[in-house]
This record gives structure tokens, C-alpha cells and sequence, in this order.
């Protein structure tokens, strides 16, 4: 163990974690951040798009979409039966003496639900409802030190060292002569319009971040950006602030509006912030923001298109859709061209929607890409069509905050099944309030959301199998303090600033370092102070390796330590609500079944009511066929997971210690490829696989043709000839073939005849 590397016991703590980190921070880059600040003079952008009610429903209160599906009705469902049973257990005078000492959460039993013991679990067969991420078979061989090793070995370096030709050809793609040579203190020396300076001094905010005084000067002179800086540095302002002076200039007129700035962005929920900070930062101005993401009214949108917003925020699917599908929609008037996030933009999984898009924008624009971990890899880049653009990397190394603690809890070989013993210990004992919890699947998520439900944990998720009201409601409900734990994936660590939060809990390690840096950079924003908390495997050697050496402090990495017998009490308790929480999930199933059921049924209803105006309507098309869409997401999905996969571990189903296939081993294969596989499997648990390939080896020797002038065995000779073709008398086939057998002609000559030697003719 290192010697800065710090070991604390998991006792309960007093106070929150915010009163208990209490670091120095050196004057400079920190010290010009404000931590009270927040974009908020006209309301909440969340409060915004659900109309300013916690408890609200639906968005859509008109039409065949039902209520969303409340997973908290079926928890309070099965502890209105607990309890009832219990009653019944206390007054039955038979069982009174045995009752008092079984009063645990398990009260359901599985016969009792009509289900046969084989079925383990109701959500998805033979998965557990508490599932580990890993086993201990999941230990690389390669890494066969010890996890105390591992915080010590951190001068490996997780990247190759640039070679001159590279280097080379960064020197020619930048452009290193737009950087401005002074530093800018303030907003008021920028050359900024009026009503931004006074939407900026509305919202208290004076003082530019690094990355905002470096990036306004430049991007007010039209260049493009390639830009990089810790997380929470204020990234979303420094390209919305530059396009809100630009878009002052723009023509205006009756006949001149257009859409002139394009902001892409990954998911919905960042469209959704990004759009409510350029709301508030043109609240003085007349320039028009649009949100064009999907799970909105694609009809509503279409409207708001038709009237030539000046700028849209959008993420690419709902974009190509307005593109191909929407009459009068182009981009053919775009100036310039944002993407937040950059890094996951041109990764393989948003490759071909971003290639699609950049084809409708016109080449003559201004383009800028910001990410917390975005590289200066040309060949990335390259896919932009940037035209000399400048680099602006504030955090070129890519560290966490400053006033980030970075804790580690180590999970032992052959302990991976203690993973949710360890989280609940956690958030039960030390961590209570704003709290997000990242995890590696949807599925998984959801299965935590349950179960810290049964626990009576205020608790919410958030992730791609919600309905957009579903995920826009979690997040109001954790902002408002509402709810304690946020479950999520990584659909929430890309860009969210949500005030107040913590600590994060890494459920397991990411597979790569950006992933990382951007699950703990949703705490400690802005110059507060905040925690991560990373569960960690035997396999994570190399990614923990990576994190302590990316951390801004070395003396804020620490070692937590959680006592045994508080994590073996959560590990029965939590075995005992495993049959529970398989009924609950069993139970929503069955209600989406119901819902799917009703919804097809009322679509039929109205495919009859309405044919004729339905089918009146032009079908939407695609820029991919179906498969090629398919293909696609498969590709996203298997770039998500290849990380995982490289440090070696099982997917979520593995259950102590047994390595259970994802899919049917027949899955893919044809008809006819399954039967000759079932065939072959039926062969050797007969014992005759010996006997039919030496069979088939048999019949393929007899059936190779023999070689040209070697008599045929026996066998060969067996074969059926092809009968002769006899033409009808007087042809000339035969004719011709009468006269070369005379001639000595088209007969093989036999071993023993003599050759006659052709002499000159005289």
C-alpha cells in the first residue's frame, strides 16, 4: 500500500460527506469557479418540461398511451401482504411460539405464488434478481498480484508515446497561431454584446472559467474548436455564449429566418439542460432555441420546426428523422455546427447517424466539439471536416476535480456475490442523502431499484428502458431531495449538473477510464467538494491503476474498509429477500404484458376506425434498413461492453460461481445447421461418433474421382454409368463418329500396342 493511500473504517459517519471533506484548495483555476452558481432565474429546466409538479403524470393526458407503470404500487402491494400474513401468523394459536423469531422480510414463498422451485427468477429465466458482476473465475492470470500491489504500481502509462510522424501531422491539421495571448478576468473584456453581459450579470456570473476564457475570444473570430476540460468546468457556456453573439448579427426579416446553429448532444437529458441554459442566456434577446430529442411529440416538434428556430438542440435519431421525414426541414442554412460530448459522438456507436448529418450541413461553417475527455486524435477529427481548428485543452491530462476524495472498497476473490451486501452497507450506514449509483446494466438497475424499495430506501432510476416522462420525473424527484439514491447507468454520466450531489457509488468498475472520470465528475463541480465510492474486483487492477494516477491530489485516494459482520448481516438479509423481489419483478412483468395486450388491442380498434387516413399518411423512411439499424445498435452495445470484457469478467446472470450462457446454444444457426448439430450431439452421447466418421470418411475416399489413367477399383466400378445417347439413324453426329472409329480415331490406346511412326508424306 502506498504511503499517501489512506485506509478509514466504514463506520457511520457524522454529518454529511460535504461537512466531512473539508480541503485546501491552491489559488488558481478553482479558485475562479463559483460554486453557488446555477443557471436558474426563471425556473427549473426539469420543473420546466414537466409543469412545475413533482407528483405529476403523463405528459401525454390525451390519447391510447397509458399511465407509466409505478413499480412502488407493486412493492407497497407485497408489504400490505407481509403484513397481513404476519397477522395471521401472530393469531394462529399453533405457530404463535415460531412466529416471533421468523419476523424477516421474506414472507413470500414461491409455491405460494403458484410456481415451481426450478424457476429462480420471474424477470428473465435463470437470472438472479441479485445479480454479482463478476466471479471468482474472472481473475485475469496475467494480473496475479495482489490488489495492495496495485495502488503503489501507478507509474504504468495507460497510452503509447506519440511518435514524430504523428506529431507532425497534429502540427499541420492545428492551428496554433489563433490562441489568444491574454487572459481574460472578466466578461466585460471579451467584447460581448449587451444583452448577454446583462443575461451573465442577471445570473451572477462574472468571472470566465479557463475553458470560457480561452474558448470565447476564439470562437468569436469563426474558428473552429476542438476543446477539452475537467468536468463541471462550464463547457455547456463556453460555446453557447459565442453563438448567442454571433446569432445577434444574424440577418433579420420577415423572409430571413433560418436556422443558423446546430447543438448535438448524446442523450435527451443533456438536450434538455443545454436547452434551458441558452434559454436563460438569451432571456434578454430575440433568439430562438428549439429541443428536437426523442420520447417528445415528434407532431410538436414538427411545428416548431416549420417556423425556423435560430438555434436547435438535438440529439442525432430525432434529428435524421425531422431531416428525411419533416417537409421544409434542412440544415442548408447552418452556420455552425456544436457537439457536446464530442468523444462519444465519434465513437462507433453514433458514427453513421454523425456521418449522416454532417452530409446535410453545408461546408462552410464554423464547427466546435468539447468533451471532459475529449483527444486530439486526427483520425477521429478528421470525420468533422474541421477546417485548422484550434485545440483548447484546459485539463490536457484528463484529472478528476480537486476537491474530489476518490475511495475504493476492495471485493475479494470469491466474494463477488457480496456486491450488493456491500452497497447496501454503504448507503445504510454512511452514505444517506444525494446519492447517485451507477451501474454496468438497465436490467440491473431496475433489480437495485426493487430492492432497496423492499429496504424502505427512497430511491429512484435512470436509463434507457423508461419512457422520457419516466426519466425526466426521477431526476426532478433527486434534484428536489425527493428521493436519496438516483440508480443509474451510464446514460446520467455524460454532462448532468445536478446541484447538490455528494457522492457517487460505482456499483462496479467501468471498462474504461473516460467512463470513469465521467461517472465521478457528476460530484464535486464547480470547485465543491465531493466523493466516489468504486466497488472494486480482482480484475480491475489496471482500471484502478488508471484512476489513482489521473487524480488531481494523491493525498484524496483512500482505501475504505467495511466490517465483516456488517456485511454478512446484509448478506442473509438480502438472500432472504431474493424470492420477494423475484415476485415483484414477476408481477410487473405480468402488468406490462397486460398494458402491451390493451395497447395492440386499441391499435387494432383504431387501424379499422381510421385505415383510410392512416395508410393516406407517407411512411416514414430511414436512412438505414432495418438490419443495417440492428447492426448498428448491436455495434454500440459490443463497444460498450468490449471494456468490460477486456479486464475479464462474466456478464451479470453469474451466480455463485457458475458461468451461465447469455443466449441458446442453437441461437443464429438454420434449420438445417441445428438438426445436424442436435444429430451429432444425439451420436455421441450414443457412443458411435468413432464409427460414423470413419463411415463418412469411407464414402468421402469412394467418391474423389480416380486419376487419369489408372484403372478404377472395384467399388468405383460399381457405379451406375450414364447411358449412352444413341442419335437416330443417318445423322451426322454418327456419321462423323463412324468415320473416326475407322480412321483409327477417339479410341484410347491400350498398354500393349505398338506405336506407329508417321514418316513424310510423299
Amino acid at each position: 500500500m502506498a504511503d499517501y493511500v489512506m485506509t478509514i473504517d466504514s463506520d457511520a459517519e457524522e454529518g454529511t460527506p460535504s461537512e466531512i471533506i473539508k480541503a485546501s484548495y491552491q489559488v488558481g483555476e478553482d479558485a475562479r469557479l463559483n460554486p453557488n452558481f446555477v443557471f436558474d432565474i426563471s425556473g427549473d429546466p426539469y420543473t420546466d418540461m414537466v409543469e412545475n409538479s413533482v407528483g405529476m403524470v403523463d405528459l401525454v393526458r390525451k390519447g391510447t398511451k397509458p399511465e407509466p407503470l409505478s413499480v412502488d404500487e407493486i412493492i407497497a402491494r407485497h408489504h400490505l401482504a407481509r403484513k397481513r400474513k404476519r397477522f395471521l401468523d401472530d393469531n394462529d394459536e399453533s405457530v404463535i411460539g415460531d412466529a416471533r423469531e421468523s419476523l424477516d422480510a421474506s414472507a413470500f414463498n414461491i409455491e405460494d405464488l403458484g410456481f415451481d422451485e426450478d424457476s429462480k427468477s420471474f424477470g428473465r429465466d435463470s437470472d438472479d434478481p441479485l445479480a454479482t458482476s463478476g466471479d471468482e473465475n474472472d481473475i485475469d492470470p496475467r494480473e496475479s498480484n495482489d490488489i495492495n500491489n496495485s495502488y503503489s504500481s501507478s507509474s504504468d502509462s495507460d497510452s503509447p508515446q506519440e511518435t514524430q510522424a504523428e506529431k507532425d501531422r497534429k502540427a499541420a491539421f492545428f492551428d496554433s497561431s489563433a490562441v489568444p495571448g491574454e487572459v481574460h478576468e472578466s466578461f466585460l473584456t471579451m467584447n460581448l454584446s449587451r444583452p448577454v453581459l446583462k443575461a451573465l450579470t442577471t445570473l451572477q456570473f462574472h468571472k470566465p472559467t479557463p475553458i470560457q476564457a480561452a474558448t470565447i475570444p476564439v470562437a468569436l473570430l469563426g474558428k473552429d474548436v476542438v476543446g477539452g476540460a475537467v468536468t463541471g468546468s462550464g463547457k455547456t457556456a463556453a460555446f453557447i455564449i459565442p453563438t448567442l453573439e454571433r446569432m445577434l448579427y444574424r440577418e433579420k426579416g420577415k423572409h430571413a429566418a433560418a436556422t443558423r446553429c446546430l447543438i448535438l448532444v448524446p442523450t435527451r437529458e443533456l438536450a434538455v439542460q443545454c436547452f434551458d441554459v441558452g434559454t436563460k442566456l438569451s432571456i434578454h434577446t430575440d433568439v430562438r432555441f428549439c429541443l428536437v430529442v426523442g420520447g417528445l411529440s415528434v407532431k410538436s416538434q414538427e411545428v416548431a420546426l416549420r417556423t425556423r428556430p435560430d438555434v436547435i438542440i438535438a440529439t442525432p435519431g430525432r434529428l435524421i428523422d425531422h431531416i428525411r421525414n419533416s417537409p421544409s426541414f434542412t440544415l442548408d442554412t447552418l452556420d455552425v455546427l456544436v457537439l457536446d460530448e464530442a468523444d462519444r459522438m465519434l465513437s462507433d456507436g453514433f458514427a453513421e447517424e454523425l456521418a449522416e448529418i454532417i452530409k446535410s450541413c453545408p461546408v462552410a461553417r464554423q464547427t466546435m466539439l468539447f468533451s471532459a475527455t475529449m483527444t486530439d486524435s486526427v483520425d477521429e477529427l478528421v470525420k468533422m471536416s474541421l477546417n485548422k481548428p484550434v485545440r483548447l485543452f484546459v485539463d490536457p491530462k484528463r484529472s478528476t476535480a480537486r476537491g474530489l476524495v476518490q475511495e475504493f472498497v476492495r471485493v475479494r476473490a470469491g466474494k463477488e456475490v457480496e456486491r450488493p451486501a456491500l452497497l447496501v452497507a454503504l448507503c445504510k450506514r454512511t452514505f444517506k442523502t444525494k446519492v447517485i449509483i451507477f451501474l454496468r446494466s438497465k436490467r440491473l438497475a431496475h433489480q437495485m431499484r426493487v430492492m432497496f424499495g423492499l429496504l424502505k430506501m427512497r430511491c429512484e432510476e435512470l436509463h434507457g428502458d423508461l419512457s422520457q416522462e419516466q426519466r425526466l420525473k426521477s431526476l426532478q424527484l433527486f434534484r428536489d431531495g425527493a428521493v436519496d439514491f438516483l440508480m443509474a447507468t451510464d446514460l446520467a454520466s455524460r454532462g448532468l449538473d445536478i446541484k447538490g450531489v455528494e457522492t457517487v457509488i460505482n456499483y462496479d468498475m467501468p471498462g474504461q477510464l473516460p467512463q470513469y472520470l465521467h461517472r465521478v465528475g457528476r460530484t464535486a463541480r464547480a470547485g465543491t467538494n465531493g466523493r466516489s465510492v468504486t466497488l472494486v474486483g480482482e480484475a480491475d487492477r489496471k482500471m484502478l491503476r488508471a484512476a489513482i494516477k489521473h487524480s488531481a491530489r494523491e493525498d484524496q485516494v483512500r482505501h475504505r474498509t467495511i466490517p465483516t459482520e456488517i456485511v454478512s448481516k446484509w448478506v442473509t438479509r438480502l438472500a432472504e429477500l431474493k424470492s420477494e423481489v423475484s415476485a415483484i419483478l414477476h408481477d410487473e412483468k405480468e402488468e406490462k404484458y397486460f398494458r402491451q395486450a390493451e395497447m395492440e388491442l386499441k391499435k387494432g380498434e383504431n387501424m379499422i376506425e381510421h385505415e383510410d387516413e392512416i395508410y393516406s399518411r407517407p411512411a416514414r423512411t430511414w436512412f438505414q434498413t432495418g438490419k443495417e439499424k440492428q447492426q448498428s445498435e448491436a455495434l454500440s452495445k459490443e463497444q460498450y461492453e468490449a471494456g468490460f470484457r477486456k479486464v475479464g469478467r462474466l456478464p451479470h446472470n453469474t451466480i455463485a460461481g457458475e458461468n451461465k450462457p447469455n443466449r441458446d446454444k442453437f441461437a443464429g444457426l438454420s434449420r438445417k445447421a441445428k438438426r445436424r448439430k442436435m444429430t451429432m450431439e444425439d451420436d455421441e452421447e450414443l457412443g458411435d461418433q468413432k464409427v460414423l466418421k470413419a463411415a463418412i470418411r469411407s464414402a468421402k475416399k469412394l467418391a474423389r474421382p480416380s486419376k487419369i489413367g489408372v484403372r478404377q477399383s472395384q467399388s468405383n466400378t460399381t457405379k451406375k454409368k450414364p447411358k449412352r445417347v444413341v442419335s437416330r439413324a443417318g445423322g451426322a453426329f454418327e456419321r462423323d463418329m463412324d468415320k473416326n472409329i475407322s480412321g483409327g480415331e477417339g479410341i484410347r490406346a491400350k498398354k500393349g500396342d505398338a506405336i506407329k511412326k508417321l514418316g513424310k508424306k510423299r
